[in-house]
């Protein structure tokens, strides 16, 4: 869910900007909506982004044409939009005819119908795939030990293996680049914070990475940083060492937390760019003087259908 899911309605004037490592920001020349999730094409010239209208649905913005292009638009909940490693489909979660939100997959430009990758009782969330392309990591909600992380295989045969299943929730897996590392977040301690285990045998080990709670891990590109967002929604930055074994340094703060850090149960509100030296982030109305803006968009009931479909442990 959106940071303000559980309140009657979504902000419209929500902003996509770029931020520095000295937090000077930058604004994307598109319209203020309800942005969700977002991520950013592998080659770094585009935005796959949620945006929550009537319905959340994912668009896509092209910065070489101005253009913000609506890629889902069947009738349900389209979030969580991941990037085939070749930037030619996008991978999500939908939920049709009042179904559980499983996986499917769109060509990037909307040309296509929607394809089907899923077809599951439980509900599942789309995270990310693997530097290779040949896995989607997601996570997958089950009665009988909460929310565990899967792979789904994108060679055609849609194998599906368990990454990490505990009796604690396991969220938003990511592979390091080099594809050595996992990481994700955990309940396992009574709070959610960041973990790492060896990529893909994670009975390997497991190393705590925070010091006071986090969640939405994602790997600088050349995977010596780490970053999270905190408890209180700071951007964290961890170093990591190149090493064979894992070895990374205390946390550091680095940026406040303006802008909007919690998604729930799925994917992230936040991406790196391409050469690893600005973030992308939602800002909502009202962080600065910039963006106070009071109006809020409503759309209806989608909170309650969301919480129905992918419900916490």
């Amino acid at each position: 869910m959106y940071a303000d899911a559980g309140s009657a309605g979504i902000a419209a004037s929500r902003s996509l900007v770029w931020v520095d490592r000295a937090g000077r920001e930058e604004l994307l020349p598109v319209p203020p909506r309800g942005y969700g999730q977002l991520r950013i094409s592998p080659d770094g010239t585009r935005v796959a982004v949620v945006v929550a209208d009537q319905e959340p649905d994912i668009w896509v913005w092209d910065p070489s044409g101005r253009t913000l292009t609506r890629v889902t638009a069947s009738p349900g909940l389209d979030l969580n939009p991941v990037w085939t490693l070749d930037g030619q489909r996008i991978l999500f979660t939908a939920s049709r005819a009042g179904g559980p939100l499983n996986l499917w997959s769109q060509a990037a430009d909307g040309s296509d119908e929607a394809e089907r990758l899923t077809n599951s009782p439980n509900p599942q969330a789309s995270l990310s795939t693997s530097p290779d392309g040949k896995h989607l990591i997601f996570q997958e909600n089950t009665s009988a030990s909460g929310i565990d992380l899967m792979q789904l295989a994108l060679d055609g045969s849609r194998q599906i293996s368990t990454l990490l299943r505990t009796s604690s929730n396991e969220r938003y897996g990511i592979v390091s680049p080099d594809g050595r590392w996992l990481a994700y977040d955990s309940n396992s301690s009574g709070t959610y914070e960041i973990y790492v285990r060896p990529y893909a045998n994670t009975s390997l080990g497991q190393w705590r990475v925070s010091t006071a709670g986090g969640t939405q891990p994602t790997w600088a590109p050349d995977g010596k940083e780490l970053f999270f967002f905190a408890a209180d929604g700071a951007l964290m930055s961890v170093s990591v060492s190149s090493a064979k074994a894992w070895a990374a340094a205390a946390p550091t703060r680095l940026l406040e937390p303006r802008y909007v850090s919690a998604s729930g149960n799925l994917g992230r509100t936040y991406d790196l760019s391409k050469d690893g030296l600005r973030f992308l982030l939602i800002k909502a109305p009202g962080t600065d003087s910039a963006t106070t803006s009071s109006n809020l968009f409503l759309v209806q009931h989608w909170a309650e259908e969301l919480k129905r479909l992918l419900p916490t442990k």
